[in-house]
């Protein structure tokens, strides 16, 4: 990871530089979002931008075609960018890398929570709360995610941190107090 982020980190820094200096940092971020979630579900995308049969220019332009109208820009010069320099391949990195220096620059923390069922909003909300005040900072971003093994419950991973607040989680936590007894 360490090759990754000696490569990301100069394109995510320039590209955050040229969005503070235009004024909308706050709409390429979730721009950047918007596109992360969407190159990571398209197979298709990711394997046509990183084929080395597809010339610069005709990524460059299904580019334009594909986030011309949604992007700024600022975003937009990214991606042709990367695509110069046989980097976009790399792009969900870049993005996330991105995403990165904009929560530390905000003093925002990255939270991930993994619930066995879909939380309802008043969940999410007593949830963010107390996510708050575990990472003791008032700008938290979420991301949720289910998965049905934790058979209720749910587990927050903040940083370093994890607290597992989960069904299966106790029941590991049970079995290993078990073994140690007898």
């Amino acid at each position: 990871m360490p090759l990754l982020n000696s490569i990301t980190t100069p394109y995510a820094e320039a590209f955050l530089q040229v969005c503070c200096a235009t004024g909308d940092t706050e709409a390429v971020i979730g721009q950047a979002r918007d596109v992360l979630s969407l190159w990571r579900g398209s197979a298709e995308l990711r394997d046509a931008m990183g084929s080395p049969v597809l010339e610069v220019d005709a990524k460059k332009a299904a580019l334009v075609a594909l986030f011309g109208k949604q992007v700024s820009p600022a975003f937009l010069n990214l991606l042709r960018l990367l695509a110069d320099r046989q980097r976009i391949g790399v792009l969900d990195a870049v993005l996330e890398r991105v995403l990165e220096l904009y929560r530390e620059q905000n003093n925002i923390a990255l939270a991930t929570v993994t619930s066995a069922a879909p939380l309802t909003a008043d969940q999410q909300a007593k949830l963010t709360d107390k996510v708050k005040a575990v990472a003791g900072t008032d700008k938290v971003e979420i991301n949720l995610a289910v998965d049905p093994a934790l058979i209720g419950g749910f587990v927050v991973n903040v940083g370093s941190r994890v607290i597992d607040a989960s069904l299966s989680g106790q029941v590991r936590r049970l079995g290993l107090a078990l073994a140690r007894v007898s």
